[in-house]
């Protein structure tokens, strides 16, 4: 009996359950709600800076924002150091989400290597990344191995938590039943036990999106010669704050793209999940 229906036994009939009343938007009409307020956020703020009530020097309007990118974008500067930045970005995610993923997986399995690992892996974890910055500098200067090092290090750690997380909260039943069913170690692992932890996994890797970015705006102003945090910094010196604004509202973009693009992988590799095969 499918979850839609409901069985009575005086009657043996079976009934649709009705669809809750109520207002409901499609898929599109959602994108274009969730669009919403940004766009409003932005007109005000238009609004505002144009009628004198915000200090073009402390807050440019939007409309002198975009002149900026569009002259930056013809230069050839801000695609530069857009792509700097990226890859930075991936080279670190790369690094630290497999170094994550793999301590993250050898605690979740094992309670000797939680008992080896997991305490020196949270201290380092509690550790901010200001505070680490001096060591790190020291260790590989200020060249490209210390932001991508940096990146790393924020990465590794919410794959890591959502990893172990997602192996421990397995439904042993689940795993019972494979054995029942004559299922190998290596089978358990990869039909049962990984896919059930892949909610968390996956939840692992939109935090971790986050705090890379978070990572290279700290290391990028620290000796870059180029990329997104160099060009803020650079920005600062002549009071342009229009660069500035518009780096962060790039910074903003790239985190709304990099989530968008980890809610279509979750549709996608959990499909056969309840609450993940709907389109959110």
């Amino acid at each position: 009996m499918s979850v839609t229906t409901a069985f009575t036994a005086n009657e043996g009939r079976t009934y649709s359950s009705a669809p809750a009343p109520g207002f409901r938007l499609g898929s599109s009409g959602l994108v274009a709600l969730s669009w919403l307020v940004p766009v409003l956020l932005l007109i005000t703020w238009e609004v505002l800076a144009r009628y004198g009530w915000i200090e073009p020097h402390l807050l440019p309007a939007p409309s002198k924002v975009a002149l900026t990118a569009y002259k930056l974008t013809v230069s050839g500067t801000l695609l530069h150091d857009l792509a700097v930045s990226l890859l930075r970005a991936a080279i670190g995610f790369a690094i630290g989400g497999g170094i994550g993923f793999a301590l993250g997986t050898l605690v979740g399995f094992s309670r000797i290597a939680e008992a080896v690992i997991d305490r020196s892996v949270q201290m380092v974890r509690a550790i901010p990344f200001l505070a680490v910055l001096p060591l790190v500098i020291v260790w590989l200067g200020v060249g490209e191995g210390q932001k991508i090092f940096l990146v790393a290090l924020g990465v590794a750690f919410p794959i890591y938590v959502n990893t172990t997380l997602g192996i421990r909260q397995v439904d042993p039943k689940l795993i019972e039943l494979g054995r029942v069913q004559g299922l190998s170690t290596w089978e358990l692992i990869t039909r049962i036990i990984l896919p059930g932890a892949l909610p968390s996994i996956l939840t692992g890797v939109r935090f971790s999106l986050a705090t890379a970015w978070l990572a290279l705006v700290v290391a990028e102003t620290i000796g870059a010669q180029a990329g997104l945090g160099f060009l803020a910094l650079d920005a600062r010196e002549f009071l342009r704050t229009d660069v500035i604004v518009l780096t962060v509202i790039i910074y903003a973009l790239i985190g709304v793209v990099a989530d968008s693009l980890a809610r279509l992988l979750e549709r996608r590799l959990l499909q056969w999940h309840p609450n993940y095969g709907a389109v959110r």
